[in-house]
């Protein structure tokens, strides 16, 4: 008897053992679930970036790598902007005119996602192309034919021309397209967004219609994911001439000033790129709350 009860006492113990064990495996894929729940939905992407050697495009290569994906930048220079940067010398640099379909489709052959960071704040119509050289973040000027039109609209609408084209009925997931907007382009959203435009001036005006060009077509595209980001001033502690006005224009957001927003770091900007390419949550516009955010995933 003494042994049967030793015997039955060692089966239900190796009964709570099994039974605990099951529950540990339960509870173990349960939190593996929420893990890739929250985790990228992808790695290793092969990602082009149209402008990667400007202030914003190299920054984001810059992240790319880091991150463990391939990139091609291509851009009208076609060299690394920082040769001693040790990721951007990973960054394969291309020589190429977005401005020319059979260029972009070429770069975008063998792509996974895109980015669009192309871009200027003067263009040759403005009068104020000699200014370039003190706001732009690479220092760059415009070409004779570097109209907002040309170097916004025309570029991105030869990008997402080519995703369509790659994308069809066999594709099964949306293809990331990652597009640098303004924070203005955003002022007919809000009151009086439409009468503000209306006293901005001409340059002013032609930026906005290219960047929310762009937009219109962005938000009718088929079998991609656009994320379209506006910030609005972008800064890093190196642009000493732009480094005076950052405490001004964040506390005029921060105290509720009309049509103002808070600046956003290139940093936080490239991180949130980066993250609405590798995340299939993210879609839509990004204004610098979601890119905050999205810049600490």
């Amino acid at each position: 008897r003494a042994r049967a009860k030793i015997w039955a006492i060692w089966e239900i113990r190796m009964h709570k053992t099994k039974h605990s064990d099951k529950m540990k495996t339960a509870v173990l894929s349960v939190a593996a679930l929420s893990v890739a729940a929250v985790a990228p939905t992808v790695s290793g992407l092969a990602v082009t970036v149209f402008g990667g050697t400007g202030y914003v495009g190299s920054a984001v290569c810059e992240r790319l790598i880091k991150k463990g994906h391939t990139v091609t930048a291509v851009s009208r220079r076609g060299q690394n902007p920082k040769p001693d940067n040790a990721e951007l010398s990973q960054v394969n640099w291309v020589v190429g005119d977005a401005t020319d379909p059979k260029t972009v489709d070429s770069a975008l052959r063998s792509a996974d996602a895109a980015v669009h960071a192309i871009g200027l704040l003067f263009d040759v119509d403005s009068g104020l192309t000699g200014l370039n050289k003190i706001v732009s973040g690479s220092g760059s000027l415009p070409g004779e034919d570097s109209t907002y039109d040309n170097i916004t609209r025309k570029t991105a609408f030869n990008v997402i021309n080519a995703i369509e084209k790659k994308q069809n009925f066999l594709s099964k997931k949306k293809y990331p397209f990652a597009f640098v907007s303004a924070a203005e382009a955003g002022w007919p959203e809000v009151a009086f967004g439409e009468t503000v435009d209306g006293l901005a001036p001409e340059w002013l005006n032609k930026y906005l219609i290219a960047k929310r060009a762009v937009e219109a077509k962005l938000n009718v595209s088929k079998g991609m994911r656009p994320c379209i980001y506006r910030p609005s001033l972008i800064w890093d502690w190196t642009k000493f001439d732009v480094l005076p006005v950052i405490p001004v224009f964040n506390l005029a957001a921060a105290v509720g000033v009309p049509f103002v927003d808070k600046t956003v770091r290139v940093e936080t900007l490239a991180d949130a790129i980066v993250a609405g390419i590798e995340n299939d949550d993210v879609e839509g516009v990004q204004r610098v709350t979601e890119m905050e955010a999205l810049g600490k995933r």
